[in-house]
């Protein structure tokens, strides 16, 4: 059974800084693409930041410049390292990865979730 799990999230003042981070377990034969999403009050969960097989990035438009996105292939782990924080990145943070278990196909695998508040 593939499992991610999140950690990290927290409160913290505007203009500060977390790290989050994502580690999968189970029965991983690869990992394709590794993600953050996140998800405010009242909001639909979107696109934060990816990253591809190769550590080929994507971010949103909003966090580019002032969040970082990076994996560890040998721990199965993606983290997102942000900066300079807006209270507007106050949401729930959500981990998603694209893995294949052995003997299954690809798969989409989704964390709990940790949520991040910004203070003014």
């Amino acid at each position: 059974q593939v499992q991610l799990v999140e950690s990290g999230g927290g409160l913290v003042q505007a203009g500060g800084s977390l790290r989050l981070s994502c580690a999968a377990s189970g029965s991983i034969f690869r990992i394709t693409n590794m993600g953050w999403y996140r998800q405010a009050p009242g909001k639909q969960r979107e696109l934060v930041a990816v990253i591809f097989n190769g550590d080929r990035t994507n971010y949103a438009d909003s966090v580019k410049g002032r969040f970082t996105i990076s994996r560890d292939n040998a721990k199965n782990t993606v983290a997102l390292q942000m900066n300079s924080l807006k209270p507007e990145d106050t949401a729930d943070y959500y981990c998603k990865a694209q893995i294949q278990a052995y003997f299954r196909g690809l798969n989409e695998y989704w964390g709990q979730g940790t949520q991040v508040t910004v203070s003014p």
